[in-house]
């Protein structure tokens, strides 16, 4: 399993929400392109970025802090929020994203992702956010009728790199993941599933190691700031070293 450390990025900072929401929005560095050098200094093999305005806007936002990210360290990057069309997947892979994240769009136009996951072969994931088991869209400021597992089937065949599950109620809150859904939503698809929300100590990392599916990969963020994970410590553990 890969560890991916989060930089959210809300007004050129990099930041934690409780729950998706932006007026919960805790600053941690002013400075992202420092925080994602000390990631990679860490031993962290990919980041995971987050537009936050973005994603409420629909359009890229800090797309000068994911540049200067990207000038920066050599790892590769995943990026989500605010990502509608081709024409911004296209935008960011060109300009060294590795990986681009698609949430609100795989729900309103999943043709879109598919023509994406076929033009860029491995560089296309699907964030599946969930809320109650509802998959949440703009933000999460809106939540639909599908299950996250109506998602994920959706795209089965499309070829999409990832499926990145979050649990929007454990997301900031440092309560431990949804390992249960995670792990089934893993067993139900042969897509490769990252957990994402509430990862908060390196146990919550050993559950997910062990919950029985083959993840992916693990997210984790506000841990990684105030010090409850040690990212050398889990690296080691999820890479089997420890």
């Amino acid at each position: 399993m890969i560890l991916y450390p989060a930089i959210d990025l809300k007004d050129g900072a990099c930041v934690r929400l409780l729950r998706g929401e932006m007026d919960a929005a805790t600053v941690f560095n002013d400075d992202p392109a420092g925080q994602a050098e000390a990631f990679a200094r860490a031993g962290a093999r990919w980041l995971h970025l987050v537009d936050l305005n973005g994603a409420f806007a629909g359009r890229p936002v800090n797309g000068a802090a994911v540049e200067a990210i990207l000038s920066r360290v050599s790892v590769p990057v995943q990026l989500g929020g605010g990502v509608r069309d081709m024409g911004g997947v296209e935008g960011w892979l060109a300009r060294g994203v590795a990986r681009v994240i698609l949430g609100t769009v795989a729900v309103r136009d999943p043709a879109l992702v598919r023509a994406a996951a076929r033009a860029f072969p491995g560089r296309v994931a699907v964030g599946v956010d969930a809320r109650g088991g509802r998959v949440a869209v703009e933000g999460w400021a809106e939540t639909t009728e599908l299950s996250a597992l109506d998602i994920a089937r959706r795209f089965e065949d499309a070829g999409v790199a990832a499926l990145i599950y979050t649990d929007i109620e454990r997301d900031g809150a440092m309560q431990g993941p949804n390992v249960e859904a995670t792990a089934a939503l893993a067993r139900a698809v042969s897509i490769p599933v990252i957990a994402s929300g509430g990862v908060s100590s390196l146990d919550d990392l050993r559950a997910l190691r062990d919950c029985g599916a083959a993840l992916d990969g693990a997210i984790s963020g506000r841990a990684l700031y105030d010090g409850r994970i040690d990212l050398a410590q889990a690296i080691a553990l999820l890479e089997g070293a420890a």
